[in-house]
Formats: C-alpha cells, structure tokens, sequence
C-alpha cells in the first residue's frame, strides 16, 4: 500500500478526532444547563410569588426540583461531574430551595407583617448550612441517604402547600385550621430537620435486576402516575410523609438502641473503580455502652498507659467475638 492510499483513512481519523473536542465541551455544558434551568425557575418562582401567583410559583419550585435531580445524573451518566458543577449547584440549590420557598411564604402569609420575615431568614440560614455540610461531608453526591433532610425537599414541601389549600379536601376539612402559626411551627422543624444528623433515603434509581429493585421501582413508578394525575393532592402530603418518615424511624430505632451495622453515611460502594471516595471512621463504643475491659486484674497489673490500651481493643474484639 503506497503512502497515496494511506492518506484518505488518516484524513479521516484526524477529522474524526478535531471533532472529539468540540463533542466533550458540549457534554461537559449539559450539566450546568440542567443546573441553570433549575436557578431560571427558582427565580421566577420569587417572581411569581411577588405578584400573587403562588400556584405557579409552586410550581416552579417542583421544576427546578426536577432539574436539580437530572444534573446530577446527566454529570454521572456522562461523566463530566467536577468541583465546578458541585459548586454551581449548591449555590443554585440554595436560591432555588432557600431564597424562593422563603419568599413565598413571606408574600403568602405575612405581607404586611413586620418581622415576618425573620422566619424565613430562619428558614435560608438552615438550607445555606445544609448544603455548605453537604459539599463538606458527602462531597456534593449522596449515594444511599441524605445527612439531614435535603434543601431541595424542604423547598417542595414549603411551595407547594398553597397549591394543597386550593383542593376541595382541604377546603372542606383543613381551612378552618390557623395554618400561619401551622407553617411558621413546620418552617422551624422544617429548618431543623435540614441541619439534623438523620439519614433521609436518597431516589434509588430504577431496577429491574432484583426482587428488591423492582419493588422500588414499581413504587417510584406509582408515584410518578400519581404526581402527574393529581399533583394538588400529592406533592405537599408526600413530601410532609417523607420528611415524618425519616425522623419517626430515628427516634423508633434509637429508642430500641437499635443501632446501624455500619454507618449510614457511607453508602454504598463507587460503581466507579477510579472513585476516589473514602470510607468514614464511625465509632458508636459511646453509643452502645460496651465495656472498656473483661480482664480487671490485667488491667490493674499493667503499669504502661500503652500496655493498658492494648489489652483494651483486645478484650473489646473478644467481646465482640464472643457476642456475635
């Protein structure tokens, strides 16, 4: 083959390969798209709020909501996730699900008042700590559980119960209840559940693969048919269930002192080999009240603080040995 009819395949692999550049930029830019089309509507929905539509601020927030979670995974799927992108979504995060909600329920309650508005700087102090904790703790990516209920929820369930009030449910049963005193009592816990340490479950993605997985999915499934057929009645009552349904479970399972196997927080492991996510050290010794020593005549005969502390993990790991 003479160098001639060599040229035609090696034009074409340079051609294909001037090309590659421009293809990665342009999915390196679609995360921070989905991330920008989250802070365009959590800004209009602080419009809207201003000028009395609180449905469709509502609204607003529930889109930016979405958006939100398919940054994160268009940046997994394509790889392209970086310190950059985690930043640019907390800060978004934090006008979207702190500033936004906070407004509505300022304009939607206390208009007029004149330190209304102490309740809602309350409300964004919590969610600027929450997703600060969130980049420091977790890394901006949870795998398998929040630390604290995530801003993005607590913003939901604030914006969308006006659009709950407006079902003839709650006009027939719910309106006669002094509902500014109800939200001012739900944005404190609400901001108290944000800057907790109680392991809120994150979406599990779709599976088919296991028992457990298609239970998961059907569920998420049954969700989604009722969030598009009657979003009035579903946003508020779920979310208001998912932030209960965290805390419930924390108190149940510490007043059975049932404590978990590992810590929570961890996750499961990367999908990724290249992950470079290290494991957190939790010691719950305190927590379960195990004893520091079985054998007291050794440590009484020891006269070496680091003979001392040695016989210590030893008689703890036989313990333990001997317990399971």
């Amino acid at each position: 083959m003479t160098p001639r009819d060599r040229k035609p395949g090696r034009w074409r692999r340079l051609r294909r390969e001037r090309h590659r550049p421009n293809l990665r930029r342009g999915v390196i830019i679609l995360p921070s798209a989905f991330t920008l089309g989250n802070l365009f509507f959590g800004l209009y929905a602080m419009v809207a709020a201003s000028r009395g539509d609180f449905t469709w601020a509502a609204w607003c927030i529930v889109i930016a909501w979405i958006l939100d979670y398919l940054d994160g995974r268009v940046a997994r799927v394509t790889r392209t996730g970086s310190a950059f992108g985690a930043e640019l979504d907390s800060l978004t995060d934090a006008i979207s699900f702190g500033v936004a909600p906070a407004l509505i329920l300022i304009f939607l309650y206390f208009p007029e008042a004149d330190w209304g508005w102490v309740i809602g700087f309350a409300y964004v102090s919590a969610a600027v700590i929450r997703l600060a904790r969130f980049n420091v703790e977790q890394g901006g990516e949870a795998r398998s559980h929040f630390h604290g209920l995530p801003s993005p929820a607590a913003g939901v369930l604030l914006a969308t119960h006006y659009p709950f009030t407006t079902t003839a449910f709650f006009q027939q049963y719910l309106a006669a209840l002094p509902w500014p005193q109800i939200m001012v009592i739900t944005t404190v816990l609400v901001s108290i559940l944000m800057i907790s340490h109680i392991p809120y479950a994150k979406m599990p993605p779709l599976d088919f693969k296991t028992r457990r997985g298609i239970v998961r999915t059907t569920l998420l499934l049954g969700c989604f048919v009722l969030a598009v057929t009657i979003p009035y009645y579903w946003f508020f009552p779920a979310i208001v269930g998912y932030a209960l349904w965290g805390l419930v479970r924390s108190v149940f399972l510490g007043l059975m002192q049932r404590l978990p196997e590992r810590d929570p927080l961890l996750d499961e492991e990367p999908e990724d080999d290249d992950s470079d996510v290290e494991p957190r050290e939790v010691d719950y010794h305190e927590l379960t009240h195990e004893p520091e020593t079985l054998d007291a005549t050794t440590r009484s005969s020891s006269a070496d603080d680091a003979d001392q502390r040695d016989t210590r993990d030893t008689d703890i790991i036989q313990w333990k040995e001997r317990r399971s």
